[in-house]
């Protein structure tokens, strides 16, 4: 059983929603970032969103554009980010970890590189957002091959149509998208996402996970009621960018996590 899997499962048991939390590999800075994601477990995140610095992240809004632009400048690029992942893994080999980010520096490094490489740094799952469906042969397959979960979007405009095509191929679990538009750009609202999520989950036996637009203990609470887990990126990597010192990342975390564990 996959990382991925068996947390979903110990969960599951628990009667809980997972918590997932985004990080930006390198920002502001290799070993400060370190020094978050290894204290992450211990705040309570179940499994770890580790966020590949791009240049135009399209995705993303503000904060997490920043957060890119920090990492890059302090030096950090794709091999580095799975050396923190091997970093990451020599203290702990049970929390998942996802790769979340662009096809560009994967395609440029090499896909049969990259996919060795992230396997054995200790990668579960990979997020690639500008790969759709139709592009499969690129990515997805490859690393399923390599037992690599490839965790596909959906999004309010997924209709029941396009739906079957999102999941044919994804595993892992879904990330359901909470809002039209860029991350950290609006407030979530778990009585809209619920339906959503609902309609997901008689489609596919996944889990579903909800992000963009959580920012507080409250709403992460709210969302992790509807869905499998709730997933906060803006509102973390705004406080890193803001200066926080590691225990005040931290702390707010660990609010968040007891919000969706709640």
């Amino acid at each position: 059983m996959s990382r991925i899997a068996a947390k979903f499962a110990s969960l599951k048991a628990e009667g809980k929603s997972a918590f997932v939390s985004y990080i930006m590999a390198g920002d502001p800075d290799y070993d400060t970032c370190l020094e978050i994601v290894r204290g992450l477990p211990a705040a309570g995140v179940d499994i770890i969103e580790l966020g590949a610095p791009f240049t135009d992240p399209m995705a993303d809004g503000p904060a997490i554009q920043l957060a890119a632009q920090r990492a890059l400048a302090a030096g950090m690029t794709l091999p580095r980010t799975l050396e923190m992942v091997r970093a990451f893994r020599a203290g702990d080999d049970t929390t998942p970890i996802v790769l979340m980010g662009y096809y560009n520096p994967i395609y440029s490094m090499g896909v049969e590189v990259f996919l060795a490489e992230a396997k054995s740094a200790g990668v579960d799952g990979l997020i690639v957002v500008d790969l759709p469906p139709e592009e499969d042969a690129e990515l997805c397959l490859p690393a399923a091959a390599q037992g690599i979960d490839f965790i596909r979007l959906t999004t309010p405009t997924t209709d029941d149509k396009r739906l079957p095509k999102v999941m044919q191929n994804t595993s892992g679990f879904i990330y359901y998208v909470s809002i039209n538009g860029i991350t950290g750009s609006a407030e979530a609202d778990a009585d809209l996402i619920a339906p959503n999520v609902a309609r997901i989950k008689a489609a596919s036996d996944l889990p579903v996970c909800v992000g963009f637009g959580i920012k507080t203990p409250a709403t992460a609470k709210a969302i992790a009621t509807v869905s499998d887990g709730a997933v906060v990126g803006s509102a973390i990597v705004q406080r890193i960018g803001e200066g926080q010192s590691v225990q005040q990342v931290l702390g707010f975390v660990s609010e968040l996590a007891d919000g969706a564990h709640s």
